[in-house]
Formats: C-alpha cells, structure tokens, sequence
C-alpha cells in the first residue's frame, strides 16, 4: 500500500484545468484574490458554517494564502468566466490511496443547482484517475454539506479529528467516494460530459 499511496499521490495533478458546460476549474492564482474574495465576502454563505467569520478580509485572506500555498486551490468559473467559488485537493490529512477534496465553497445563486455536483464529479472523477478514494472532511454542525455530501454518493466514515478554526476548535467527520461509489453515483454521468 505503500507504494501504491506514493504512487498515487505522484501521479495525481493537483493544479488540473477541468472544464464541463456549466462549470470550469482552474489553478487558482495570485490575481484572483479581489474575485474571489468578492464571491465569498457574503456572510450568508459561512452562516451554517463552523469558520462563520470567513467571511471578513483578514479571515478569508489566511484561507486564500493558505490555499495557495498548498498546492491544490482550484477556482471555479461560469463558461463566460465569473468566479464563483474554490476549492481543493490536499494530502496532509489523507491516508494512503486517498486525497482530501474540501475547502469549498460556492456563491449562494448557485446553491441548489447543478454548480456543486460538477465541481465535485470534476475533481472526484480527476482523482480517482490516480488515487483509490477521495474524501471529505466536514464539521459536524455543518448540516447543510453533510446533507449535499450524501446526496453525491460519500459515505460517513468512523474516522474523527479535530481542527483548530479561527472560530475555534470542531470536530471533522470524514466522508468518502471510492471508485465503485463514484460510478454508482450521481456524480459519474456529470463526469462523461467533461470537455476536457
């Protein structure tokens, strides 16, 4: 398994550009800062969140260098190129054969579409090209992803952890999509209509 998780996590592009009809993700950079901090400077999308104040420059400031910094930020865009929201791949909470997809977040006008699932079945059906499971971690007040989670096929793990917010500590339940999930799963026919 070693290996296979070495393997896999070289193998894997965490900077991919992944494009749908409704949806394309890019590598997030620099000069995306005003954009996407205008998406997210909403205190309507962090209200049922555990990190409620991301919603506050300085806060989602620490998250955007963070994302940056960590290799795997992607951002989302309309087709005629608005920024709606980001997200990542990230490995330093991930066991062997896996990859973490989460720090997500999406404008309110496209709660409740289509927007969510591709973004999903684009990264999870990316990853899973090169790791056996993808998952996802989720405060567990957070009533509204764990819901949206569920509806795309992820199982709720046993594994727990904790993570220090800037609101304060919250306790992380792990969800997961392994290959067989993924093409049982709402998610793969949104990821046949990929463009590229």
């Amino acid at each position: 398994m070693g290996s296979a998780m070495r393997y896999g996590r070289a193998m894997l592009d965490r900077q991919p550009t992944l494009a749908h009809p409704a949806l394309h993700l890019r590598p997030a950079c620099p000069a995306d800062w005003s954009a996407l901090f205008a998406a997210a400077s909403d205190p309507g999308i962090w209200a049922g969140h555990p990190a409620h104040d991301r919603w506050q420059e300085p806060v989602f400031r620490a998250f955007f260098e963070d994302g940056l910094a960590s290799g795997g930020m992607l951002v989302a865009q309309t087709p005629d190129g608005a920024l709606i929201g980001s997200s990542r791949y990230d490995f330093s909470r991930a066991a062997a054969g896996e990859v973490e997809v989460g720090w997500t977040f999406l404008v309110r006008r496209h709660w409740g579409g289509t927007a969510n699932h591709v973004m999903k079945a684009l990264m999870v059906g990316h990853a899973l090209q090169a790791v056996e499971q993808v998952i996802f971690l989720i405060g567990d007040t957070n009533i509204r992803s764990r819901t949206a989670i569920t509806r795309i096929g992820a199982r709720l793990s046993d594994r727990r952890m904790t993570a220090a917010l800037s609101t304060g500590p919250v306790t992380h339940l792990f969800y997961a999509i392994d290959r067989a999930d993924f093409a049982a799963g709402p998610l793969a026919p949104l990821w046949a209509q990929r463009l590229s």
